[in-house]
């Protein structure tokens, strides 16, 4: 028998560390606040008011999704300020395709072992993610789980809550048509798939996180590597809202071949010139180093591409112009075809 009362602080979860987290987050949760949230954390439960965001019809739109495996690259090299940007990210572009405006997100946060200042970095950067999306961070769970993960592991979850017009939905079938124009937008890296092929690549490579990056000047290969995931919202959502978008495909695991056919009736087909676009030097060093095959690299990896618009011929100078002043650098790439 214990000679005193156990606690749960005795079977390694620190209650009084997430209590501190709270506080913590809690400036980063408010710094969210938009429209219809009041950006409070704490409580239960989040809620949102769809008529104090202004929506007439509405429809909702979820979608959740993890950060995989790049997150060994952040812990192993203690960069963990923005695997959270690729958590809100991978979710939010996900309903984008759809029409979505992201309204509110909620996170989980999984570990054997609290360490308040590596999650406040973690959270810091979904609260970034939150902002520059528009979608305010109404709550979440932090598990500490002693025995699940070993050592610093962790693991990410995000759930996005979005809404559209009922008219704004995407893809609009009914409007698409061969001639169609394909417009890409580029992608800020590997984005956060294909990581379990990137890192055998760089075993195989024999460099190290802390080695000079062999494609990126003035930054170690993990540095490089761990470039965030690209929001589009911002730049892609005015153009869906003047109804100059019918169809967009957000291109993560599968590459531009599995995800682009996901947005086109069955009557349609895309085809795409894989040299339309630069391919950024980091996709170059991972199919040399790898002797990864070309169908591969377009399967595994979004090649420079991390949106695929389809819109109508008449709109493409207004879209593109559009996209340039947003910043964002995109080139006509391809254009619909009868099946």
């Amino acid at each position: 028998m214990p000679n005193k009362g156990l606690t749960y602080a005795d079977a390694g979860v620190d209650i009084d560390a997430g209590d501190r987290l709270v506080d913590r987050i809690k400036p980063l949760v408010k710094a969210t606040r938009r429209a219809g949230a009041d950006g409070s954390i704490g409580g239960f439960g989040g809620a949102f008011d769809l008529k104090a965001a202004g929506f007439r019809d509405p429809v909702l739109i979820s979608g959740t999704d993890g950060v995989g495996t790049k997150l060994r690259i952040a812990i192993d090299t203690g960069i963990l300020d923005t695997v959270g940007i690729d958590l809100v990210a991978m979710c939010v572009n996900d309903i984008l395709a759809n029409g979505a405006e992201p309204l509110f997100f909620l996170d989980y946060f999984a570990t054997g072992r609290l360490d308040t200042e590596k999650a406040t970095a973690v959270i810091s950067g979904i609260a970034q993610g939150c902002k520059d999306s528009g979608a305010a961070l109404i709550g979440g769970e932090t598990a500490e789980m002693p025995g699940m993960y070993e050592g610093d592991d962790f693991d990410l979850a995000g759930f996005v809550v979005g809404a559209a017009e009922r008219d704004d939905m995407l893809p609009r079938h009914n409007d698409m048509e061969a001639g169609d124009v394909l417009i890409g937008i580029s992608s800020s890296g590997p984005h956060s798939n294909g990581y379990s092929l990137i890192r055998k690549i760089v075993d195989l490579s024999g460099l190290s996180w802390n080695d000079p990056s062999p494609f990126s000047e003035n930054q170690t290969l993990g540095q490089a590597l761990i470039t965030p995931t690209k929001l589009y919202v911002k730049s892609v959502l005015p153009l869906i809202k003047d109804g100059l978008i019918t169809g967009l495909a957000h291109i993560t695991g599968g590459g531009i071949t599995e995800n682009t056919p996901r947005m086109l009736p069955k009557s349609l087909r895309y085809d795409i010139d894989m040299s339309s676009f630069p391919r950024p030097s980091v996709f170059s060093w991972l199919q040399e180093t790898g002797n990864v095959a070309e169908p591969e690299m377009q399967r595994a990896f979004n090649c420079g591409i991390g949106m695929v618009l389809a819109i109508k011929p008449e709109n493409m100078t207004a879209v593109l112009e559009r996209l340039e002043a947003a910043g964002e650098p995109s080139w006509v790439i391809g254009q619909l075809k009868n099946a």
